[in-house]
């Protein structure tokens, strides 16, 4: 099997510097609770993870189909709990795409074949959490 890893550094105060796969991404607090807001907090990179896991799929998906669109996003809507300790129960993803006569079961097929076959985040989270999607095409 294999291992990945993932150093976080304490800088000062709330604030944190990652090392992920040699890119310097910089975790911290809110100034509310003592951070200085200097990078994104780590709840939030749970989305973005699922985000773009399951889009590097879909566009990889897509290509394979010669499926083209003008443009493509991800949003990933979380819905945390009241009590502590906060965490997601529910996530939400929205698949958007833009362009002209879009082939829908394409879209769906690609979206599919990663929730359920390829994006091992969303594997993951589907074991802890409630995690639903929908697909928007903008013409």
């Amino acid at each position: 099997m294999a291992k990945q890893e993932v150093k976080v550094n304490y800088l000062e105060n709330m604030a944190f510097e990652a090392d992920v796969n040699g890119h310097k991404i910089v975790l911290d607090a809110a100034e509310p609770v003592g951070g200085e807001n200097r990078g994104p907090r780590p709840k939030p990179l749970m989305l973005t993870a699922l985000a773009g896991c399951t889009g590097m799929d879909v566009v990889s998906i897509l290509k394979k189909m010669r499926v083209k669109f003008d443009d493509f996003n991800v949003t990933v809507e979380g819905d945390l709990t009241d009590d502590h300790p906060k965490q997601y129960y529910k996530m939400n993803v929205i698949y958007e795409f833009k362009g002209k006569d879009l082939p829908l079961e394409k879209l769906k097929k690609a979206v599919s074949l990663s929730e359920e076959n390829y994006c091992g985040v969303s594997a993951l989270y589907k074991k802890a959490i409630e995690v639903t999607s929908e697909i928007k095409i903008v013409e």
